[in-house]
């Protein structure tokens, strides 16, 4: 059942954006009495569909039971990365549950940010997790925050932890297996080439934790999908 995510509610209906409307009127071609499900403050609604062709009403038959995962907060601090490359993380972390997303600026990142520039990023990439959310099916909207500098990241509180290819003994697995009531984790994701040593030297100094993925070298697309494969398979209660 396609699901849409609303910030408008009536007594007894929900009013979507143009494009949700333009997306049941025009490309799924609903009539009236389909039922979608739309997503209000984080709560999942039944809905009926009234008056397709004329004046789309979205009327609430009944509220929906929320899914919880049991898996912690989960952050992702990324750079700035290529147009192609930073689709592909948003889309794919926020369909494995990532709550929130945090791109920032690394001394080695090959994107630099123009004056300007980050409204309209932060516009797009909405609109990504917004679509991937929808067709994960989730009851929340990943939060995108504005782009920090380096220094900022260094504030976050949680389960802090760097993702390191210096780092050689500390397994993320172990880590997670080990801090398996935490409410917060946050992580670190170099640029390509990774953080440089002294980015990665003042995390640690800010008591982030460095951990190795492994003896593979993967490209940092693949980084945050195989993390947030991870955190799936050691905190999610199966049901």
């Amino acid at each position: 059942m396609q699901r849409y995510f609303s910030k408008n509610k009536t007594q007894n209906e929900f009013i979507l954006n143009d494009d949700d409307v333009r997306h049941i009127t025009r490309v799924m071609r609903m009539k009236d009495n389909d039922e979608i499900i739309v997503v209000f403050e984080n709560t999942p609604y039944l809905c009926c569909l009234e008056d397709v062709n004329q004046n789309l009403k979205i009327k609430i038959k009944n509220e929906l039971e929320k899914k919880d995962f049991g898996i912690p907060e989960i952050v992702l601090i990324i750079p700035l990365l290529k147009e192609q490359k930073m689709d592909l993380i948003l889309q794919k972390s926020t369909e494995l549950g990532v709550n929130k997303i945090i791109p920032y600026l690394a001394e080695h990142s090959i994107i630099k940010l123009k004056d300007g520039n980050s409204d309209k990023k932060l516009e797009r990439w909405g609109k990504i997790v917004k679509e991937a959310s929808e067709q994960s099916h989730r009851d929340c909207i990943p939060v995108i925050t504005d782009i920090l500098k380096f220094d900022e990241i260094k504030k976050l509180e949680g389960l802090n932890l760097i993702c390191s290819t210096r780092e050689k003994n500390k397994n993320i697995k172990n880590v997670f297996t080990s801090n398996k009531k935490c409410a917060k984790i946050n992580l670190v994701i170099g640029p390509e080439g990774g953080l440089s040593k002294k980015e990665e030297t003042e995390l640690i100094e800010s008591h982030f934790i460095p951990v190795t993925l492994g003896n593979r070298i993967m490209r940092v697309e693949t980084v945050p999908l195989f993390i947030m494969s991870i955190v799936n398979y050691e905190f999610m209660e199966w049901f």
